[in-house]
């Protein structure tokens, strides 16, 4: 499973407009509500509650927020960057910076999925690459890029 195969170009935020953990949460949820045609408020609700178990931020500027549902028939992602951070609670104290959003339905491809979102994010070289974007699209190519890699 690669990165392409659940993300695509018009899922990709370069600078978040949020600056706390809430207005993140509702800006992601309303773009991938957007780009895939689902219910906005579904989504926030899936993403809220899973923060509620415990952050999504895994460290190193870095958070994972994701849920299930069981009205999407496939794997839907949406990646979101804020330069300036986010105090997002991460498991570091430090703010988040990269934000990749997963939604799947009641399979286990999520876990697929987030085990390759992890293992890519979690190298230095790759978080650098897409702080260095410039915008959505060379974000995106970044990601893609730096999937390749694994």
């Amino acid at each position: 499973m690669k990165i392409a195969d659940f993300l695509n170009q018009d899922s990709v935020i370069a600078d978040l407009a949020s600056h706390t953990r809430d207005d993140v949460l509702a800006e992601l949820a309303g773009r991938i509500a957007q780009v895939h045609h689902l219910d906005g408020n579904t989504v926030l609700k899936v993403l809220e509650d899973r923060e509620r178990l415990g952050s999504t931020g895994i460290g190193d500027g870095v958070a994972i927020p994701h849920g299930r549902m069981s009205s999407i028939a496939h794997l839907v992602a949406l990646l979101g960057r804020s330069t300036g951070g986010i105090d997002f609670a991460a498991i570091d104290g430090k703010p988040t910076h990269l934000f990749f959003v997963l939604l799947t339905p009641d399979n286990n491809v999520g876990l697929q999925a987030l085990a390759r979102v992890s293992r890519l994010l979690r190298r230095a070289a790759c978080r650098e690459a897409l702080m260095r974007a410039t915008d959505a699209s060379s974000l995106y190519q970044a990601v893609i890029d730096e999937d390749m890699r694994l």
